[in-house]
């Protein structure tokens, strides 16, 4: 009995790494989220089950105390599960828990990481996190902790000279915008960038100031990625697109998945 934890990677679906398309092709089942590209079901064998754990707010499918004993039934009524999770499993993925649970349960557990957002999708969009004389740092912190409320980490964050990355945070935009207003970087760049790396990728650039007002302009939501700090300014500032890469998204990998998912 085993369970590959797998990292799908920030939603291109040519950013995963070979060893996770070789577990994919060699899975009995594969447990896949919401934000995994479903191109990459295509690696699975043709005879692998295919299940649906996705949670997404406002639409159920399972929770995380569902999930993981659902990984060991898989495992025990048919061998080799795989988890393909979004970005990487062991930055805001649960992964941990999951590889804790299993291996508890006498489950042999391998991981295979994932490229995360809280980078790939800065820099596809052309925002790098840290550049010479601009930024020597950068924090990457959960927008929401498990009890609903901002990070103590946040505030440290938004004290220092760091570029600060804010996954899942994009529902309490207005608390961290005046987080950083509060200690004096009302005028800080920031941008928010939404289904990053994908086709539907949209990006808003603003200021801590009117960031929020931005947003519901634009009508961002969730998945995005929040970047604030100096180094959006150069590319808010840039007479450059966002790399072309960006541009390709998705990859032309045939898909035949309605069938299976």
């Amino acid at each position: 009995m085993k369970l590959t934890l797998i990292g799908a990677g920030p939603g291109d679906p040519e950013l995963i790494t070979l060893k996770a398309v070789r577990a994919l092709g060699e899975a009995d089942v594969v447990m896949y989220d919401a934000l995994v590209a479903r191109e990459l079901l295509d690696y699975c064998r043709p005879d692998a089950l295919l299940v649906y754990v996705g949670k997404r707010k406002g639409a159920y499918s399972c929770t995380q105390e569902e999930i993981n004993p659902l990984i060991v039934h898989y495992a025990q009524q048919y061998g080799h599960v795989v988890r393909l999770k979004g970005g990487d499993p062991f930055v805001f993925g649960r992964g941990y828990e999951e590889a804790e649970y299993a291996r508890q349960h006498g489950l042999e557990v391998d991981l295979i990481p994932g490229i995360s957002s809280s980078y790939a999708v800065p820099a596809m969009a052309g925002v790098p996190l840290t550049s010479r004389g601009v930024s020597e740092s950068f924090w990457v912190v959960t927008g929401t902790t498990k009890d609903g409320e901002l990070s103590n980490d946040l505030q440290l964050a938004a004290q220092s000279t760091a570029t600060v990355v804010i996954l899942m945070g994009i529902h309490q935009l207005p608390k961290i915008a005046g987080l950083f207003a509060g200690v004096g970087k009302a005028d800080l760049p920031v941008a928010i960038i939404q289904n990053g790396t994908t086709l539907d990728e949209r990006v808003v650039f603003g200021r801590v100031s009117d960031i929020v007002e931005r947003v519901e302009q634009e009508g961002i939501s969730n998945p995005a990625v929040i970047v604030v700090g100096e180094v959006v300014g150069l590319r808010a500032n840039a007479s450059a697109t966002p790399f072309v890469g960006s541009q390709l998204r998705p990859s032309t990998i045939s898909t035949n998945t309605s069938t299976r998912s």
